[in-house]
């Protein structure tokens, strides 16, 4: 028998149905799930809220909740279960349902084309959530910054906010046709920019151009790994900003599987800040 000593204790898994689904824009599609297994799911206060889904071969037959770590004991590492993180639009304890929006690349992808395939019935499995922004009433102003990965965060950290809050959220889509109707507070402006090719520099651009506001701002920037370095840059460099105001990293990285930008995430390419 094999000892594994200081090994990781196995995340809970949660385990619903989908419910239905809502295509948003042409580019995102939003899941409805719920079910039996929402009595184990525990949310928490972050509004970037995230979970780690579950995907597993269907012609292996595996049932979950999985056990992964008997899995790696018995099937070849291709056939190992594989984790897409995405983030939590939307909580209801009330009606005991989640909402997660899932952006479209064609065939392209793994949770894409299950979520535009996606069937009342369907199981969903996941671990979480997680989470680590939550919007500061002591902030003077906000800036949001972020492409569709981040919207789900973005739309609810607009919602947390308090009705007299200010400040800007610059949104980067493909096309006018992918922007979403979000609910903020009237200080609050929104501006959506569409950018022209990947990987794109155009929300670190856009931000050089906002209104700089006086007082303390807090930052949520979120979204594709190489535009976030651009973002960081304008943060940080250009405006001088402390970590401590700042919320940023890559959600995402152009011409990357998940897996392999979750490695990355460990090597100098990976790494927004040092």
């Amino acid at each position: 028998m094999r000892c594994i000593l200081n090994a990781r204790p196995a995340r809970p898994q949660t385990i619903l149905s989908v419910l239905h689904t809502e295509q948003v824009t042409p580019h995102i599609v939003r899941v409805f799930v719920g079910g039996d297994g929402f009595s184990g799911f525990t949310t928490n206060e972050f509004t970037d809220k995230y979970i780690k889904i579950y995907f597993a071969k269907p012609e292996l037959g595996l049932e979950p909740p999985y056990d992964l770590a008997a899995l790696r004991e018995t099937l070849d590492p291709a056939d190992l279960p594989v984790t897409r993180t995405y983030t939590v639009r939307e909580v209801n304890t009330i009606e005991r349902w989640i909402s997660i929006d899932f952006v479209l690349h064609g065939d392209t992808g793994l949770a894409g084309p299950w979520a535009a395939a996606a069937q009342p019935g369907d199981t969903i499995v996941f671990g979480g959530p997680g989470g680590g922004f939550v919007p500061d009433d002591a902030a003077s102003w906000f800036l949001f910054a972020g492409d569709e990965s981040a919207l789900p965060a973005i739309a609810a950290s607009l919602e947390a906010l308090k009705p007299d809050a200010i400040g800007t959220a610059v949104l980067e889509v493909d096309s006018a046709a992918d922007e979403i109707e979000l609910s903020a507070p009237a200080g609050v402006d929104i501006r959506w920019v569409y950018r022209h090719a990947q990987p794109s520099t155009i929300l670190a651009s856009a931000l050089e151009g906002i209104e700089w506001r006086d007082g303390h701002v807090q930052v949520f920037a979120h979204g594709e790994r190489e535009a976030m370095k651009a973002v960081r840059d304008v943060l940080f460099t250009q405006r001088g900003l402390s970590r401590q105001q700042v919320s940023i990293s890559g959600y995402w990285a152009f011409g990357r599987s998940e897996d392999r930008f979750q490695a990355e995430k460990r090597e100098p390419i990976g790494q927004i800040l040092a």
